[in-house]
């Protein structure tokens, strides 16, 4: 395992070098400053290398063997359906594979929550906006757009229906919201569909999906494995927007 971690900690290096030299590049050939307070940011680099490293080492032992491991026991027919029924049989009844999305509901709103950058999004936004959006009110109304868009694309893992359909619908709807919604909150919308696309997020949606894509029947991991990540950024924005437009409408109507 040491083995393992030493050579994780390698890979994350050669990764981070990169941004360290472009940041201490700029820094010192083109601003031609000296870093304010290198020793600290030395340090805080080091923690980052340290950290990455054992997240990354975390990801491979435990998250997506468990997200696999989740997808394989949920799509088990004999929890489905109560009997082993044959393969054609668990393929079709979509229906009963209740117990999925309501997993993959709790999972993406849990997930979210605990994402690290959508929380630091929200204190820069409540510190910009006086208060007037709050941190808890913001990360809710991302983790239910995340939750409800996971949910939605198991749906499609388990029927097999086509991608772009849903992306294009939702986008539409994105335009359509964005034409009546307050401006102040359109950009922040946006962005709050990036940050749900995390360090938490990622790993344990990556892993649902290529589970269930690998047990549910006549599913392609390589084909409907993926896509859980766009419809984790894609339904953020629908809901922080819905959040915005009925939070000003709530306002006005306390105004009459």
């Amino acid at each position: 395992m040491l083995e393992q971690i030493a050579h994780t900690l390698l890979n994350t290096v050669k990764d981070v070098m990169p941004i360290a030299v472009i940041l201490f590049g700029f820094q010192l050939l083109v601003l031609r400053r000296p870093v304010p307070h290198f020793r600290q940011v030395a340090m805080g680099f080091l923690y980052v290398l340290i950290g990455l490293a054992f997240f990354l080492e975390g990801l491979e032992l435990a998250l997506f063997p468990l997200g696999k491991l989740m997808a394989a026991q949920l799509t088990d027919p004999t929890l489905l359906f109560g009997k082993e029924l044959s393969l054609h049989a668990a393929a079709v009844d979509w229906m009963a594979y209740g117990w999925v999305y309501l997993f993959a509901l709790a999972i993406g709103f849990s997930t979210t929550i605990a994402e690290p950058s959508l929380l630091a999004v929200a204190i820069k936004v409540n510190e910009v906006s006086g208060g007037g959006i709050g941190v808890w009110g913001l990360r809710v109304a991302v983790a239910v757009g995340v939750a409800i868009g996971i949910a939605l694309g198991v749906f499609r893992i388990i029927t097999g229906s086509p991608l772009h359909w849903y992306i294009i619908a939702g986008y539409a709807v994105v335009v359509i919201q964005t034409i009546f919604a307050p401006r102040a909150i359109v950009a922040l919308a946006y962005d709050s569909g990036g940050v749900t696309t995390s360090t938490v997020t990622v790993p344990l949606v990556t892993a649902l999906g290529l589970g269930l894509a690998s047990t549910v029947p006549g599913r392609s991991p390589v084909l409907d494995g993926f896509g859980l990540i766009a419809f984790a950024s894609l339904f953020p924005i629908i809901s922080v927007i819905a959040y915005a437009q009925l939070a000003e409408w709530l306002a006005r109507r306390r105004s009459r």
